[in-house]
């Protein structure tokens, strides 16, 4: 799910790889590479934009107190980096095949942060980064397949299949679990990590293994790489007047594209609208608080807490507060950006929700460019709905309850939407 703040930037400090022909460089590489990443924290916190110099300063003695009381020590400590040291050496010597310095430099900085023991927090080469950067400005070469990272199986699942796309063409289905790429097993990969995987040049193939229910063995499904331009944003008019807008991800395209739709849908004499965020898995906090105040009265939109008790709210001044009935369509994986409106538009009274509870991410993530082109993405903080409920690891219980049905889908009866513009219609009367 791609659910990060892109605010606050900071740069990585240069470092030397040492004199790899000698004991003494080694060690010294390894000191400059953890003192680099420790510092690079702490830079992290004094010169970001977001926090300032003032709250910085209170967070670096925070941090210092907090690490004498609780850990004892830093990463930099002498022993630590001894330790390093024989852990490399061990490894040039035994390994059963050769490792060079790049392939464990790489591994030091996923280790620093897969320690957290928190998926969203991860690592980023400069070709993920690229990946990542791509992804959230809907148009991409790849399949036209949405996933989404779910946490207790370690694998992604395809989550929504685009129209009209490679992935609509082949054998892919929605439910997908995505078991390999390549032959490269996607177990706890992050699901940046495997958008990469899947990414490629126009033209060119790749081969997905997936895990669906129903079958016992996994399936080989071959894809063609095309150019693929995000619809975001899809737009109809129903009888009576009922207009439906489903949003597929919080991209930078988004809130343009839902503005044109919204307008449309007024000039045609809109009195209902069913906003569907079913399957989507979130995006920019900027995109999905720039739809909100399109449609929420005056007040907070959400707000969120970093460790430090550090509040920041976005709010909406109220100017286009939606005037026809509303209802919003979720399911368990809609999440994230999407769970912010869904909040929103349910504490507010403003509309109903329908469908089934959402997936319950609830916690911010913040993306750090660093100076070598990686970056690392890392979370910062907790998201609170206006009313100041936490949806994390919980999710939002929609006001009418109603599971999806495969079957009747199948024969073209989407029995969601179907209740929803029930819903609406009574809403409406």
């Amino acid at each position: 799910m791609q659910n990060q703040w892109n605010n606050g930037m900071n740069q990585y400090p240069p470092y030397n790889n040492g004199d790899n022909g000698n004991d003494k460089g080694k060690k010294q590489f390894i000191l400059g590479l953890m003192i680099g990443i420790f510092v690079t924290l702490l830079l992290s916190l004094l010169t970001t934009g977001v926090v300032g110099l003032g709250r910085g300063m209170k967070q670096l003695k925070d941090i210092r107190a907090h690490k004498e009381s609780v850990t004892g020590g830093s990463v930099t400590d002498a022993d630590v980096v001894q330790k390093l040291g024989i852990l490399e050496e061990t490894i040039q010597e035994y390994f059963w095949q050769d490792v060079d310095n790049a392939t464990l430099e790489e591994g030091v900085y996923r280790g620093i942060l897969a320690s957290l023991d928190d998926p969203y927090s991860v690592y980023y080469t400069e070709e993920e980064l690229l990946a990542l950067q791509e992804q959230t400005q809907g148009i991409y070469y790849g399949i036209g397949a949405y996933i989404s990272q779910d946490v207790e199986t370690g694998y992604v699942q395809i989550s929504k299949i685009i129209k009209n796309t490679p992935a609509e063409e082949s054998d892919l289905m929605q439910g997908d679990y995505i078991y390999e790429i390549n032959g490269e097993s996607m177990y706890n990969k992050e699901s940046s990590y495997v958008v990469s995987k899947i990414k490629g040049e126009e033209g060119t193939y790749v081969t997905i293994t997936v895990l669906r229910s129903g079958e016992s063995q996994p399936l080989d499904i071959e894809v063609e790489r095309r150019k693929i331009e995000s619809p975001t944003v899809e737009y109809e008019m129903h009888d009576n007047h009922v207009a439906y807008i489903q949003i597929t991800e919080f991209d930078a395209v988004t809130s343009s594209q839902f503005e044109e739709a919204l307008g449309q849908a007024k000039a045609a004499g809109m009195q209902g609208l069913i906003i569907d965020l079913r399957s989507n898995p979130g995006g920019n906090l900027s995109t999905v608080c720039e739809i909100a105040r399109m449609l929420l009265p005056k007040g907070l939109i959400v707000y969120t807490e970093d460790k430090y008790g550090e509040r920041e709210e976005y709010t909406c001044n109220g100017q286009n507060e939606i005037d026809v009935p509303l209802v919003v369509l979720t399911n368990g994986y809609s999440a994230s950006a999407s769970e912010i409106l869904a909040g929103a538009i349910k504490d507010y009274g403003i509309g109903k929700l329908v469908g089934t509870t959402t997936y319950g991410k609830g916690i911010v993530q913040k993306v750090i460019n660093l100076s070598d082109g990686s970056a690392m993405k890392i979370t910062v903080s907790t998201y609170y709905t206006p009313n100041g409920n936490n949806i994390h690891q919980i999710g939002i219980d929609p006001d009418v309850e109603v599971a999806f049905d495969a079957e009747q889908y199948q024969n073209g009866i989407d029995n969601q939407l179907e209740t929803a513009k029930q819903v609406l219609g009574e809403m409406m009367n």
